[in-house]
């Protein structure tokens, strides 16, 4: 009988009770598409960031990542590389040749990071290789074949099959230079990483170092989540070394994920707010026009508990309703958006590149996005509805039907 009683109040003023429903419809329909968007971002970005270039885990020199020095590279690495063979854990590594230097062409020249890396593990560790978008990857047939960028290529005003000359200090600190011809060009989601980083292979920029020597260690694990586990044995096993996971190496990784669960709470926080006023709005109305029928309701026999419990439903289906409404056509939207993605360049153009995010953002929401919605939803309709309930048991069945 409530449950009927209920839904026909709801319904006894269709434009206002249709406002309130189109407003939650609007309200979380928003906020899921926000929500997901923003997972969207974070998760191209970590992907991009962790498949690319970081990896889940590397080890470096204890003084490497601040200092930089060509002499400063991990020792001991054979027994390293058989400590990584040996694990179970993990899934593939690559050894890296890390050098700053200058990388010079017939019109300009310009500082960059020199990449020396294993073909083979290099293209198994990571996905790197895709990025390619003109030429081949450094398993090339040319000798000394590098790869450049296409902002890079595009400064220095050359092309695949032009030489280029690198140039950069060896491990006694002396200044030497070598010639390297143009194998392929990538592009990446970060235009200022295009611009510094050059690709070599790991025997080409060893020879000119005057040592087989590696900088940097990458590994991919079975599960991003075993990064602290690992690093932690390898740190206990080897001294001269450290090995950090990717929260350790990436302040803009940990920042962004540490920071998008509360920015979702931020966003949906504001819409349930208002949401809340607007169901405090509406059955505050219902309840002054409606104060004659109360005071019958009561004065016929029917207990406050149940008065209380009729208006709490009335909040709750008017909520749910609209709740529905909204999340099937968020899904909806999300499922069209999650093929084709949202096009950001025409808000931004190439602004989005600038700071290493993709222009296509393929939002995601995940089933625990919508349980947390539905559940903040009820929780804010049962608090907005608390006052037009008490409101009403506190009227006076004996005056109201005098009146």
């Amino acid at each position: 009988m409530l449950l009927s009683i209920s839904w026909r109040n709801i319904w006894r003023h269709p434009a206002r009770s249709g406002v309130l429903l189109m407003a939650i419809v609007a309200g979380l329909w928003a906020g899921i598409l926000v929500s997901a968007l923003t997972n969207g971002w974070i998760h191209q970005r970590f992907v991009n960031l962790i498949q690319e270039e970081i990896t889940h885990a590397q080890i470096h020199h204890p003084e490497f990542r601040t200092e930089g020095e060509p002499w400063m590279y991990i020792e001991n690495s054979d027994d390293i590389f058989s400590f990584l063979d040996r694990d179970e854990r993990i899934l593939s590594w690559s050894a890296r040749a890390l050098i700053g230097g200058m990388i010079q062409s017939p019109l300009t020249s310009s500082g960059v990071q020199i990449r020396g890396v294993q073909t083979d593990r290099e293209r198994a560790t990571t996905t790197f290789h895709e990025n390619l978008t003109e030429g081949d990857y450094l398993d090339s047939e040319l000798r000394n074949p590098v790869l450049l960028g296409e902002r890079l290529a595009n400064k220095l005003n050359v092309e695949v099959g032009n030489r280029i000359v690198l140039t950069f200090q060896d491990l006694d600190n002396e200044i030497t230079s070598g010639s390297f011809t143009i194998s392929g060009l990538f592009r990446t989601a970060s235009n200022p990483y295009d611009e510094r980083n050059v690709f070599v292979r790991d025997v080409d920029l060893q020879e000119l170092l005057g040592d087989a020597v590696f900088h940097e260690i990458a590994m991919m694990l079975q599960d991003e989540g075993l990064s602290e586990a690992v690093t932690s044995n390898i740190n206990n096993e080897f001294e001269n070394i450290v090995a950090e996971s990717w929260y350790e190496l990436s302040p803009e990784l940990r920042y962004i994920t540490d920071m998008g669960g509360g920015l979702i709470v931020y966003i949906m926080a504001v819409i349930l707010l208002a949401l809340a006023f607007g169901i405090l709005n509406t059955m505050l109305m219902a309840i002054f026009e409606r104060m004659r029928e109360l005071g019958m309701l009561l004065a016929i026999g029917m207990n406050k508990m149940r008065v209380f419990f009729m208006i709490m439903l009335e909040s709750v289906i008017l909520t749910l309703t609209g709740a529905a409404g909204g999340l099937l056509l968020a899904w909806l939207t999300l499922e069209y958006l999650g093929e084709k993605g949202i096009d950001m360049t025409s808000m931004g153009g190439d602004s989005m590149a600038e700071f290493g995010y993709d222009a296509v953002v393929y939002p995601i929401a995940y089933s625990n996005d919508y349980l947390t919605t539905i559940t903040l939803v009820v929780i804010t309709a049962l608090l907005a509805a608390i006052y037009p309930a008490f409101k009403a048991l506190s009227l006076n069945p004996r005056e109201v039907v005098r009146e």
